[in-house]
């Protein structure tokens, strides 16, 4: 399932860092998501800039195992589309 306009709008963030990270997660690995994956995805964008960015960069972690188990997917999609 492809992300609706809001989770689009909502991956635009005040950090470089995140827009490319999320950006390309949607593009890469979004559709793959079953719902629980798509919740966890809309909890994660909760998280303030900075702690979205120390987790998903593993310097940080989460109580959350929805988001957890999502992370790993994130930078797998990132890694996919990073240039050579």
């Amino acid at each position: 399932m492809e992300p609706d306009n809001r989770t689009r709008w909502r991956c635009r963030r005040g950090m470089l860092e995140n827009d490319w990270l999320l950006g390309h997660f949607l593009a890469q690995g979004y559709a793959q998501l079953d719902q629980e994956g798509r919740d966890a995805f809309e909890r994660l964008l909760d998280y303030p800039d900075n702690v979205l960015l120390d987790v998903v960069m593993g310097r940080q972690t989460t109580v959350d195992e929805g988001i957890a188990r999502l992370v790993p997917a994130i930078r797998a999609a990132t890694q996919a589309s990073a240039p050579a």
